[in-house]
């Protein structure tokens, strides 16, 4: 069952590979979307056409709080797709904290404005970001020790798993004006929408990953920002996405 779309979802990080089906897909189901590029060009001309859409083309960090605030206001959904540039400047320059700072500073721009109804925070990571020990049981004393390692050699990883903390544990399941989910992808693909599971907790170890279709992911963060009962089911926890011929 559907509730009433969001009058508007605020979406961040919508010119990537996964951010761009996941506007195409919230613009498919009507939602009124203010997105922050850096660049339209990046988008198809048949969704900069949408009258749905309205585009403020910006870098995210470069707006001032108040700027940030106007343009969360009136939001019932925030869906974070940021994620770092695949190169030697993206992963080791800076800003090393991209996702995080982001995080933190929309949710502080939801609190000041203190809506009537908690505010959707949907946030894309990926299968590095782990849960607590009991809620990730796949998670072995080798691979713990790895993903250690990782984070202090590679800053995305870093940024990803400090961004999920800030929702688990700034945030919390009982804040009065936020709710959230973090969607964890396996190995990204390209392909169409096709049948896929998500669960609450590791498919897959690292050493023998699993798969996610771009566009099955954006369709999940689709439902979460527009199903009263898929938001329901996952609010407050970190689901894993991947396709059923890799489950």
């Amino acid at each position: 069952m559907h509730v009433p779309t969001p009058a508007t979802a605020l979406l961040v990080g919508g010119t990537g590979r996964t951010g761009r089906r996941v506007l195409a897909e919230l613009l498919k189901r009507g939602v009124r979307v203010r997105a922050i590029v850096r660049s339209k060009h990046k988008l198809d001309l048949a969704l900069l056409a949408d009258p749905n859409l309205a585009l403020v083309e910006a870098d995210l960090s470069s707006l001032g709080d108040e700027e940030l605030r106007r343009q969360v206001e009136g939001s019932n959904a925030i869906v974070s797709c940021l994620g770092h540039v695949i190169s030697f400047r993206g992963v080791f320059g800076p800003p090393r904290d991209l996702v995080t700072r982001a995080t933190a500073r929309l949710c502080r721009a939801v609190e000041l404005l203190e809506p009537a109804q908690p505010v959707r925070f949907i946030l894309m990571t990926s299968v590095s970001v782990h849960q607590s020990r009991d809620l990730d049981p796949r998670r072995g004393a080798c691979e713990r020790a790895f993903l250690c390692v990782l984070r202090a050699l590679v800053p995305p990883a870093k940024d990803n798993q400090r961004a999920a903390d800030h929702l688990r544990e700034r945030i919390g399941r009982e804040h009065r004006f936020l709710e959230w989910v973090v969607v964890r992808p396996d190995s990204l693909l390209d392909g169409e929408v096709s049948e896929y599971a998500v669960h609450p907790s590791l498919v897959h170890s690292l050493a023998s990953p699993g798969h996610s279709r771009m566009a099955n992911v954006a369709h999940f963060m689709c439902e979460l920002a527009t199903s009263a009962d898929a938001w329901s089911e996952w609010r407050g926890k970190l689901p894993v996405v991947v396709d059923v011929d890799a489950a």
